[in-house]
């Protein structure tokens, strides 16, 4: 289960070490946030190519 979530939320922790920030820590709301940026456009690309 380990695995999904890391690949999930793999964006996320990219774009927090990018920023030198811990995805873990405190500031791990950014993480949230980086993934809502790359998951949610992709996810509409995904819905309108099967419309």
């Amino acid at each position: 289960m380990e695995k999904i979530a890391d690949v999930i939320l793999w964006p996320g922790t990219k774009m927090c070490e990018a920023f030198d920030v811990d995805p873990k820590g405190e500031l791990g709301l950014l993480r949230s946030f980086f993934n809502m940026l790359f998951w949610l456009p992709l996810g509409l690309i995904v819905v309108w190519i099967l419309n």
